[in-house]
């Protein structure tokens, strides 16, 4: 076994050991991540200055923009997210580099024995590991992505952020969050602190009611998507304008239109936070330069590349819920416009969302889904139960026992219909698949 292979063995028995202390009655307060930070000397309270981000989708990306354009701007930046795609480590990054293994097992050895075998959940405890590193590595900013919901997150443990983030809210862990969008908005909104300047990404309207409220209800200086600040496509350029003017700005690296709002919404923090404007300069860069897997990427190399038809194009992306599908389906309606080929997807999704939901909005879009499970993942939804929804929105599928058979039925079903151009072939339904993929055409 190489070192590598014994350190990332080291993390993950640590982790699996984490997971087990996991409390048996979920009681949605903060108590047990509170108790362990304190033991701590609560370190959540000597970070550098915060930037909080919660919301259905688009968080992610959010954050990637945000540090992406501080990096640019020449700052050092602490990140903390979830989920990983491939390695625990992802989840940590310090001064611009992901957190290596022996700091990494040292770190969640010393959370393991500092919490005592107290119960605490898996989300807590390494929220609290990442916390501690940030104070051990020097930094001018931390961008803090929510991990489920808001209120009661572990990450809102953060007394005075410097600015917080709610991105689109949309259904999504309804069991958790509640069974309405103005629930689901409620908890998120509940990462904003009083006097705290907050921006909010659009959102439906009985979502913006609830955030607008507990903005006023706190004295939060609330920067609106559409009235205060704004972004749109113009001859292949970003324009975005706020009340301190106008930026013309190339166009985010990641594809789609919903990335011009991601990349909007982390200008306009960027540019309400005291000490935190950034030349223009940082801001091109950072559009250019930013990278999130998983999010509409190209995949252009590896073992299922080689198994796909030749020529076509092989698009992975974690949009998981009828929200990110509607993005997804528009960012692949704007490659049709610009370069039309038929479309094929493979998709698995978790039991926990809604698959025809998800999948009715690539009706009319997509000539053939091929379904699979999540390789690896016990609560995968199975092939044949995807395949039931899609035939049920009237979409025709068929099931595959493996990614790599499902990119096999799509060149045999491509060579048969003698399309005119290649295929351009999507894969996605979740994250936890996306992370899959990654780790099978590594």
């Amino acid at each position: 076994m190489s070192d590598a292979s014994r350190d990332t063995l080291a993390s993950d028995e640590i982790l699996a050991r984490l997971t087990a202390l996991h409390p048996k009655v979920i009681d949605l307060s903060l108590g047990r991540i509170e108790r362990l930070l304190a033991k701590f000397g609560n370190p959540q309270r000597r970070l550098p200055p915060v930037i909080h981000v919660a919301g259905t989708n688009g968080k992610g990306s959010t954050c990637a923009f945000l540090r992406a354009m501080l990096e640019a701007g020449g700052k050092r930046v602490h990140v903390y997210s979830s989920p990983h795609l491939v390695r625990f480590h992802e989840r940590i990054r310090l001064s611009g580099k992901l957190i290596d293994e022996d700091e990494l097992s040292a770190l969640l050895e010393e959370c393991e024995q500092m919490n005592a075998g107290e119960p605490i959940t898996f989300f807590e405890i390494t929220t609290a590991a990442a916390f501690i590193a940030f104070t051990r590595h020097k930094a001018d900013a931390v961008v803090l992505e929510v991990g489920l919901g808001g209120t009661h997150d572990a990450t809102n443990v953060i007394d005075r952020p410097a600015a917080t983030i709610v991105t689109p809210v949309d259904l999504d862990h309804q069991h958790y969050l509640g069974p309405t969008i103005e629930k689901i908005a409620g908890e998120k909104a509940g990462i904003m602190k009083r006097g705290i300047p907050c921006i909010m990404g659009p959102q439906a309207d009985e979502g913006r009611e609830v955030i607008e409220a507990r903005a006023q209800a706190l004295d939060v200086p609330l920067s609106i998507w559409g009235q205060d600040y704004m972004a749109h496509e113009e001859h292949r350029r970003m324009v975005f304008q706020d009340e301190d003017g106008l930026i013309d700005l190339p166009m985010p690296r990641l594809p789609g239109a919903h990335q011009i709002v991601n990349a909007a919404t982390a200008i306009a923090a960027l540019r309400k936070i005291p000490g935190f404007a950034l030349p223009d300069k940082a801001y091109e860069d950072g559009l250019i330069g930013v990278e999130w897997p998983a999010r509409m990427q190209r995949l252009t190399r590896g073992p299922l590349v080689s198994a796909a038809p030749k020529g076509a194009e092989i698009w992975l992306d974690g949009a998981h819920n009828p929200h990110g599908a509607r993005a997804l389906a528009h960012a692949i309606a704007d490659l049709e416009d610009r370069t039309p080929r038929p479309l094929y997807m493979i998709c698995g999704m978790l039991q926990t969302k809604d698959a025809r939901a998800y999948l009715a909005t690539f009706r009319g879009l997509v000539k053939h889904i091929t379904t699979v499970a999540i390789p690896g993942d016990a609560n995968t939804q199975g092939a044949g139960q995807l395949y039931d929804a899609a035939r049920a929105e009237g979409i025709e599928a068929h099931p595959a026992p493996s990614i790599e058979d499902a990119m096999l039925q799509i060149e045999a079903r491509a060579q048969l219909a003698r399309h005119k151009a290649p295929p351009r072939i999507i894969i996605c339904g979740s994250l936890h698949l996306a992370g899959a993929v990654l780790r099978e055409n590594s």
